[in-house]
């Protein structure tokens, strides 16, 4: 039985994760001088996990370092570095929005640049299953209960997220709806007004003409 349920686990597993939001691993060639940028739009209540490093193999003749900072959607600093050639960041979000990581050179050996290498994970992608394992002391189909479990509750709170953005789009369109009605029977009512005084205008004409 465990042997038919196994596979059937995995199956499931890997549908699920494949809805999710997977680590991403990016190549960013840094020139001599300005900034390389990278960001992520990301849900509230959301571990962020990334590791960073140059990779000298790309430019051998030049040994620079770099500086990054990571900031959230409202301008907040959730990381600082400087004369940095490896580093990891890791922070939980409290804001929904685009959080931005930028790196640029910082040292005064400069050369032609260089690379660097952003592994990106966000969500469960940045959970440490063997280490969870580990310390819990679970393994093979407990283990795999545990991610799938994990990534049924992420997709949940990714549902409600989309749910009250939508709520609030919704209530945004309504009231834009509101004042462009307001705003049109505004306009009727003038156009009105200044139809009445204009026959008004040229009845009190046309009677001083004593042509009515």
């Amino acid at each position: 039985m465990a042997a038919s349920v196994f596979p059937a686990l995995l199956l499931a597993v890997a549908a699920v994760v494949l809805l999710l939001p997977a680590a991403e691993a990016v190549w960013l060639e840094l020139p001599p001088s300005g900034t390389k940028c990278v960001s992520e739009e990301i849900q509230p209540n959301v571990v962020v996990l990334a590791d960073y490093a140059i990779m000298y193999e790309s430019h051998p003749s030049s040994h620079p370092t770099v500086a990054v900072k990571v900031t959230s959607p409202y301008g907040n600093t959730v990381h600082h570095n400087e004369n940095a050639t490896t580093g990891q960041f890791a922070f939980t979000t409290t804001e929904a929005g685009n959080y931005l990581a930028c790196f640029w050179i910082d040292s005064v050996e400069k050369g032609s640049g260089t690379s660097l290498n952003l592994d990106w994970r966000i969500g469960i992608a940045a959970k440490d299953w063997d280490t969870i394992a580990k310390k819990e002391k679970i393994e093979g189909v407990e283990l795999e209960l545990r991610k799938l479990e994990a990534a049924v509750e992420s997709i949940h709170h990714n549902l409600l997220y989309l749910k009250a953005r939508e709520a609030e789009m919704r209530t945004v369109s309504e009231k834009t709806n509101s004042r462009v009605a307001w705003f049109s029977i505004l306009s009727l009512g003038v156009c009105v007004a200044v139809s009445v005084l204009q026959l008004w205008h040229l009845q009190g004409f046309f009677r001083k003409k004593k042509l009515i």
